[in-house]
């Protein structure tokens, strides 16, 4: 068999048709034929080439789906917003992606995998963390934040956010998890980053009421 001369197209066909997928039937009804069929002749052996379980597979579609919809790169040029306010709009952009969070929703029970768990908060901190130390640092320049931990901070929210929020991790219900939110709140807060505004938490609200009870 001649080798296969453009592995990223072949890598976006399964991504393109696993996200589909998991979008109409979920994640927990796709299965690796599924995605297989969908592909049209390409084989379960080329999926596994690229992808060593359908896990990776839905760890993927979630940072492809986050670069394609880059919230963070959407307000880093506007002139109409100060650096907190940059930073809330990122956080309201992201969370009002109805595709991206319903994706995000039905990755929790992956990270029960231990190597999908370090690999997303890897990700996060390699990724998120600098976008957010920008907007930090920007909003202490403009005097919209206040703050002498902006590296901490930075590093600080995605590790709470991928880590202690997960139910999958911590187990809490959906009120124990909205008030382990309203906690990271507060705590930025008092350290001179007051990012949680009612709009914000209107939509958490909306993503926690997405979210399964935890079994």
């Amino acid at each position: 068999m001649a080798r296969n001369k453009y592995p990223e197209v072949t890598v976006e066909r399964i991504l393109d048709v696993s996200q589909r997928l998991f979008l109409e039937k979920g994640y927990e009804n796709t299965t690796i034929q599924d995605i297989v069929d969908g592909l049209d002749g390409l084989t379960k052996g080329a999926v596994y080439h690229h992808f060593k379980s359908k896990e990776e597979i839905m760890d993927a579609v979630g940072d492809r789906m986050f670069f394609q919809n880059n919230p963070f790169e959407k307000v880093r040029g506007r002139k109409d917003l100060n650096g907190l306010q940059k930073l809330q709009e990122a956080i309201r952009l992201n969370q009002a992606d109805r595709q991206r969070t319903n994706v995000t929703v039905q990755a929790i029970p992956i990270t029960r995998n231990p190597r999908v768990l370090v690999g997303m908060i890897d990700s996060n901190r390699r990724i998120l963390t600098p976008y957010m130390l920008e907007l930090i640092e920007e909003g202490n320049r403009d005097g919209s934040i206040h703050t002498e931990y902006g590296k901490e901070i930075a590093e600080l929210i995605p590790l709470l956010t991928s880590l202690w929020l997960l139910p999958s991790v911590f187990p809490a219900d959906k009120e124990g998890m909205k008030r382990k939110f309203l906690f990271i709140g507060e705590m930025l807060e008092k350290m001179g980053l007051p990012l949680i505004d009612d709009s914000i938490l209107s939509l958490v609200d909306e993503f926690f009421a997405q979210m399964p009870e935890q079994k």
